[in-house]
């Protein structure tokens, strides 16, 4: 367990790492040190009048950023442990664990797009597992009142994995949206993991409308609305219970960062 609990927290440990590295951009497209925030802001008429061109500024712009790019890391950090626990819970690849797929766009160009796991009943070898996995997919499937048939003839569920969704962005939602449609014309339940209980419920409501389930990370024991009741009770790998005993060393490190992220240094 130890050995297993290190691998999965390095994971999530080299993501924070490049959240002290983050440095604004301030428009230029690229890093700015501070040096060069006090020359651009400094020789600007505009933004010196009013103080601008100041230490504490550049410091509030890479707080601001920093802690976006914070929770971004987290969420990739723990999108990648998901996707670990799944290989090593059913015993898949790395590629049977990912799914993507290709769409034209208006001006004819195409796209790949890619979800954050796949888990396909073929690929499952223990028996037990396929079946437990499939149940799950059936039930949560009835309970959406998806036709008995289409839920029958599907092949197996992908996960959208994100840390928290507090937005109402309706251009996120609709490439969700889209998401959702072209998993289920390819034979799979798409399926969102939230680790957190952060998420809009007009958002999570509109997804459920379109069939598409939403877990999020309450600790309750259904496996049909908690993400850590499913890891633990379908998957067969207690996600809380990692988190728990790792807690101190990611509150640790995330305090690190933010000290990082607070200094007016460049």
């Amino acid at each position: 367990m130890v050995t297993r609990d290190r691998r999965y927290l390095d994971i999530i440990l080299a993501r924070l790492d490049r959240c002290r590295q983050y440095r604004p951009k301030f428009g230029t497209g690229k890093a700015v040190a501070l040096e060069d925030f006090e020359a651009m802001y400094g020789q600007d008429p505009f933004y010196s009048w009013f103080g601008l061109d100041k230490p504490v500024i550049y410091a509030a712009h890479k707080a601001a950023g920093g802690i976006t790019s914070l929770y971004r890391q987290i969420g990739l950090g723990c999108e990648e442990v998901f996707r670990q626990v799944l290989r090593d819970e059913l015993e898949l690849s790395a590629e049977e664990v990912q799914w993507s797929y290709k769409l034209t766009t208006a001006s004819g160009r195409t796209r790949t797009l890619a979800l954050d796991g796949r888990v396909t009943y073929k690929h499952i070898s223990a028996l037990e597992q396929r079946a437990r996995i499939k149940g799950w997919v059936q039930d949560l499937s009835s309970e959406l009142e998806v036709a008995p048939k289409i839920a029958q003839a599907l092949d197996g569920v992908v996960f959208e994995v994100r840390q928290g969704y507090k937005s109402r962005d309706s251009k996120r939602q609709n490439a969700d949206l889209s998401n959702i449609t072209s998993a289920y014309a390819r034979g799979y339940l798409s399926v969102f993991i939230i680790l957190s209980t952060q998420i809009d419920n007009t958002v999570a409501t509109r997804y459920r409308n379109n069939k598409c389930p939403v877990l999020t990370g309450s600790l309750a024991t259904s496996p049909f609305r908690s993400t850590y009741a499913f890891c633990e009770q379908i998957v067969g790998y207690d996600l809380a219970g990692f988190f728990t005993r790792n807690s101190e060393a990611l509150s640790a490190e995330v305090s690190e960062v933010i000290k990082v992220l607070l200094g007016s240094d460049g």
